[in-house]
C-alpha cells in the first residue's frame, strides 16, 4: 500500500467486543503496523470514550463501524417467531449459569446516525465498515471531514457495489478469516476463493482502489502471497488474539492453545449472523441457529459473560481463524515485527 495511503502492509483487524483496545493499537505502531479500534456494540459515549483513550497515545489509529441491515430491522413475523424459538431454547443454557435470557430487542441499529455524527464532528484518521455499504454521502461525508474511508467485502460483486461509492481503499475478506463474515450480498459467504490470495487477485482484476486482505494471514509467508496477489496491505485479527495487549477474554485466549479445540465452522448460534469460530458445545448444540444479527447477539450476551466468568469455554464465542493454531501470546509489538522481518 502506498505510504501516503497507510504507511504500512500491515495492519490490526478491528475486533469488537472488547479485542481491540487502544494499548493493542499502540503496541501495533511499535511494531511498525497500523491498529483499529472497534464501534460494534458501544454505545456511542463509549466510542467516543475510546477514541479519546486511543487519540492520547499519539499513534494513527482507524475505527470500525457496522453498517445496519435495514432489511431485518424490524424483522418479519416470521423471522420474529424464529427468534423467540431460539430465545426459548436458550433457556437451558442460562440455567446452567443462573442468568436471565433478555427480552428480543427488534430494532438495535447499533446507534448506526449517533456514531456516523460522532465521527465527522471528531474525525480519525481512517474509518472502516463492515456488514455492509454506508452509502455516498456518509463516505463523502467522513472524506470531507479528513477521514479514509474503507469498505468491507468477501467478493467480486461485493467489491464492485463499494467501489461505485468511493471509498479509499476495500478490505477483501476471504472466508477464511475469523469472527463475523463481512458479507453482504446473497452468496457472500460462499468459499468463491480457494485461499485469501486467489480472492484478492479476483477482486483485483476488477477494482482500482487499494486492496487490504483479510483471512487466515498468520505469518510472513501468507502476508507476502496477499502482497503479490495485488494487496496493499494485510489485515491480521486471529494472530493478535492471544497477545498481552488483546482484550479477548482469558477462556478465549486459552482456547485457541488449547489442542483439545481441533477445527473451526461458521456459526450463527452466537450472534445471528455467520461468523468462524473454534467448534465447542454451544456450536454443536445449535447448529440451526437462525438467522438475527443482533438480536441474536443480545438474547445470547449473558450466557457468553457466565461463561467467560466461569472459565468455561464451551459457551463462549471463540471467534478464530482457520489459521488459529499459529496464534500465539507475548507481545503485539513482537508478533507485527516477526510478520515485516519474513518480508
Amino acid at each position: 500500500m502506498s505510504e501516503s495511503l497507510f504507511g504500512t502492509p500491515f495492519i490490526a483487524a478491528p475486533m469488537a467486543g472488547g479485542t481491540s483496545t487502544p494499548a493493542l493499537v499502540k503496541a501495533v505502531h511499535e511494531g511498525g503496523g497500523l491498529g483499529f479500534i472497534a464501534a460494534g456494540y458501544k454505545s456511542p459515549e463509549a466510542m467516543t470514550a475510546e477514541i479519546a483513550a486511543t487519540r492520547a497515545l499519539n499513534v494513527p489509529f482507524g475505527m470500525n463501524v457496522f453498517v445496519p441491515d435495514a432489511s431485518q430491522l424490524p424483522p418479519t413475523p416470521q423471522a420474529q417467531a424464529s427468534l423467540e424459538a431460539y430465545r426459548a431454547a436458550l433457556e437451558t443454557e442460562a440455567a446452567r449459569y443462573g442468568v436471565s435470557i433478555p427480552p428480543l430487542r427488534l430494532n438495535d441499529d447499533d446507534s448506526w446516525q449517533d456514531k456516523i455524527d460522532a465521527l465527522l464532528a471528531d474525525p480519525v484518521e481512517f474509518v472502516s465498515f463492515a456488514f455492509g455499504l454506508p452509502g455516498k454521502p456518509v463516505v463523502r461525508a467522513l472524506q470531507k471531514a479528513g477521514s479514509r474511508v474503507i469498505s468491507s467485502v468477501t467478493s467480486v460483486e461485493e467489491a464492485l457495489a463499494a467501489a461505485e461509492e468511493g471509498p479509499d481503499a476495500i478490505a477483501v475478506q476471504h472466508s477464511s478469516a475469523g469472527g463475523h463474515a463481512a458479507a453482504f450480498l446473497p452468496g457472500g459467504r460462499e468459499p468463491l476463493a480457494r485461499t485469501t490470495a486467489e480472492l484478492v487477485a479476483q477482486v483485483r482484476a476488477a477494482v482500482g482502489l487499494p486492496l487490504i486482505a483479510a483471512g487466515a494471514i498468520m505469518d510472513s509467508s501468507a502476508l507476502r502471497e496477499v502482497l503479490a496477489a495485488g494487496a496493499e496491505a494485510a489485515q491480521v485479527g486471529t494472530a493478535l488474539v492471544r497477545t498481552e495487549e488483546s482484550g479477548a477474554r482469558k477462556p478465549h485466549k486459552d482456547a485457541l492453545g488449547d489442542p483439545a479445540f481441533t477445527e473451526t465452522a461458521m456459526t450463527r448460534a452466537f450472534t445471528g449472523r455467520w461468523a468462524r469460530s473454534l467448534v465447542n458445545d454451544f456450536v454443536r448444540d445449535h447448529r440451526d441457529a437462525p438467522e438475527g444479527y443482533p438480536a441474536i447477539h443480545h438474547l445470547t450476551s449473558p450466557v457468553r459473560s457466565a461463561a467467560s466468568a466461569a472459565g468455561d469455554p464451551h459457551r463462549l464465542n471463540l471467534w478464530a481463524g482457520t489459521g488459529w493454531q499459529q496464534a500465539r501470546g507475548g507481545s503485539a509489538t513482537d508478533v507485527f515485527r516477526e510478520f515485516l522481518n519474513g518480508l
